[in-house]
């Protein structure tokens, strides 16, 4: 039986996926015009999947040969020697992983690059090695595509830079038309645009700009999961499961929650499939028997009804309250280094600022690299609603200064829960402004909006915590 997986590649025939044809289909086109290019997205963002599948999806027409930088670990990147010999033995090895019965033809180079790998005694060179390379492309039989994973990981390394020049020199070669022995494309992927990287390591360079990367064609294929990409998912895993869920409305909420970001998508999934489903079923139907005059019948469907609106709100509540969620951990990480990116995402949720969008602002262009932020009709908003949930948790828990209005909530949370465990937002509003006179009735300064705002915020939000979630409209701020 399939699952929901959100570590690792998503298979086929294994996992609950969303149909990726299209997009391979499209990739494949800059493939076929010999493009070279860079896929950049955040963390999780589905790079790794979609490269493995674009394997298999080319392999007919080309020889594919799929690297990882991982694989070449700290001591690869020490200098052009090292870096040479990692290089050649990661690629030889991938080569003869994926080699068939027609890439015979350029056997003997392989067996060259092999060599040139194990000579330990002698200081091997880029240019040593991409003659190898040349020879290996020249003698194969079908074009070659070089897909290289984690390129982050060499991001920080001069040799990369010395390396991604040799790419380029041989790329605008073919491009006069010279006789030259290169790869059809060249596919780098991370989280890292490379073809800055250059600024990034020479800032005094004056020829800063001039990355070695500027040949990279632009990658504007869109990999968040569509709607009806999602609905078809849910479609497969009902034809197993018969939950009986409308597929279409849990994917419509899905893709308002997520903006189709693949890894929430799958990790929601995977709660309601796993997590909320084992929860509701041990409570039973029994439990809330009865509930504001609910019957029995109804209260039994309420608790195992888990691919439902609640049984997604349930998922989310779950997703938020863990700490220990790897892509929220990475993203919190990245605004603890950098104040001023927090900064400007505080003002965006806490005070209603509306930002404009600058493709070539420094730290918007951050923002957009660790998944953050979007372009909303040439404005800057936070990518998705649950990346906007979770920051106001985590801004309004970072905040002390109005630790009296938390508090009061929580004092009082019990007379806010109507009997049919609804909000009674009339009293919550009344109590809040009486809390507020209390605190605030004497202040001379000039009550500020942005203040009551996040003062309001801060009241609701332990009222709701545990109990189920919120967001806030855009209209509001």
């Amino acid at each position: 039986m399939k699952e929901f997986v959100t570590t690792g590649i998503c298979n086929p025939e294994k996992h609950y996926m969303v149909d990726i044809s299209e997009r391979l289909r499209e990739i494949k086109t800059m493939v076929d015009a010999g493009k070279y290019f860079c896929i950049n997205r955040a963390r999780q963002y589905g790079k790794t999947t979609t490269l493995a599948a674009l394997e298999h999806y080319l392999r007919n027409e080309y020889v594919v040969v799929d690297l990882d930088f991982q694989d070449i670990g700290d001591a690869g990147f020490q200098n052009e020697y090292e870096f040479s010999r990692s290089f050649a033995i990661v690629f030889a090895d991938a080569w003869n992983e994926q080699k068939e019965a027609d890439h015979d033809t350029s056997e003997k180079e392989v067996r060259e690059l092999s060599s040139f790998a194990e000579n330990s005694s002698a200081k091997t060179t880029l240019l040593q090695l991409f003659r190898i390379l040349n020879s290996i492309c020249l003698a194969a039989s079908k074009p070659i595509v070089l897909m290289i994973d984690e390129v982050d990981t060499a991001s920080n390394n001069q040799v990369f830079l010395d390396f991604l020049a040799q790419l380029r020199s041989l790329y605008l070669k073919r491009e006069k038309g010279k006789k030259v022995g290169t790869f059809q494309s060249v596919i780098l992927a991370g989280v890292t645009d490379v073809r800055h990287l250059k600024a990034k390591l020479r800032p005094e360079d004056e020829h800063k700009n001039n990355s070695p990367w500027n040949i990279a064609s632009d990658f504007d294929i869109d990999m968040s999961l569509s709607e009806s990409g999602i609905k078809g998912m849910l479609e497969e895993y009902e034809a197993d499961h018969h939950t009986g869920m409308d597929a279409a409305l849990i994917a419509k909420r899905l893709r308002e929650y997520t903006s189709g970001y693949p890894y929430l998508v799958s990790r929601l999934c995977q709660l309601i499939d796993g997590l909320v489903r084992a929860g509701m079923e041990s409570v039973g139907a029994g439990v809330e028997t009865v509930r504001a005059g609910m019957g029995a019948a109804d209260a039994g469907m309420r608790a195992f009804g888990t691919w439902t609106e609640e049984g997604l709100d349930e998922a989310i509540k779950i997703l938020l309250a863990d700490g220990d969620d790897t892509l929220f951990g990475s993203l919190m990480s990245k605004l603890e280094k950098m104040p001023q990116l927090k900064g400007q995402l505080r003002d965006i949720l806490m005070k209603g600022d509306v930002i404009a969008w600058q493709p070539f602002d420094e730290e918007q262009a951050l923002l957009r690299m660790y998944g953050f932020i979007k372009n909303d009709h040439n404005t800057v908003a936070v990518a998705n609603r649950i990346f906007e949930m979770l920051l106001y948790h985590y801004f309004l828990g970072e905040s002390r200064k109005n630790e009296e209005f938390r508090n009061d909530a929580l004092l009082h949370k019990s007379i806010f829960i109507n009997d049919d465990h609804r909000l009674n937002m009339r009293r919550i509003l009344e109590r809040f402004v009486e809390t507020q006179r209390m605190i605030h009735g004497d202040a001379e300064d000039k009550f500020l909006e942005e203040e009551g705002r996040e003062r309001f915020l801060t009241y609701i939000a332990p009222i709701i915590n545990g109990s189920g979630t919120y967001s806030i409209e855009e209209q509001t701020r």
